[in-house]
């Protein structure tokens, strides 16, 4: 009973998290692939994946798993869409300079490094930071807190969680600029 009670808490807080993010999410999907109507289809997808995934209770970030599950979909899209077009090839399709940009599903060498650079960059400014601002910053940003279970955490207002976040994320972003 516990557990049906747990579930449907559950279900109802990552229904709302999904209608909350569905826009958000559809446009990246369609920025990513390039058709609104299959974004739209794939948020579905993902809708389900992640809401069965909860089920078992083993998700424990609902919104970066829905948007890590919704971009998997995508580039599953993509890769068959890229096989398609290979097996049967349309009058009109595709040139190879457009499937050759269709993302790898691991990224180059290069790429690690550049992201490697920019964890490494972020945790300096992290460091960087004042206590509370990188507290705030991670409590918001990482755990998903709003800025008033914050504010109660720590004692003060709202006004200074939302000043201390914006200083924090401008901290960050300076830093990821600074390449």
């Amino acid at each position: 009973m516990a557990d049906d009670v747990a579930s449907s808490g559950l279900r109802a807080q990552f229904a709302v998290l999904f209608a909350a993010q569905r826009g958000t999410l559809v446009r990246s999907l369609a920025r990513l692939i390039g058709d609104r109507h299959t974004a739209e289809d794939l948020a579905q997808d993902a809708y389900l994946k992640v809401a069965a995934a909860a089920e078992t209770g083993k998700v424990e970030h609902l919104q970066p798993f829905l948007y890590q599950t919704a971009r998997n979909l995508a580039f599953d899209h993509l890769r068959k869409q890229k096989v398609r077009a290979v097996v049967h090839p349309l009058p009109g399709a595709a040139s190879d300079a457009v499937i050759a940009a269709v993302p790898a599903a691991e990224p180059s060498p290069e790429a690690r490094m550049l992201d490697r650079d920019r964890v490494r960059r972020f945790q300096v400014a992290l460091a960087d930071l004042p206590e509370r601002a990188r507290q705030v910053l991670l409590l918001h940003r990482l755990h998903g807190l709003s800025q008033t279970e914050i504010a109660r955490r720590f004692g003060v207002s709202e006004r200074t969680i939302a000043k201390d976040l914006a200083r924090a994320l401008a901290h960050c972003l300076a830093a990821d600029d600074s390449d």
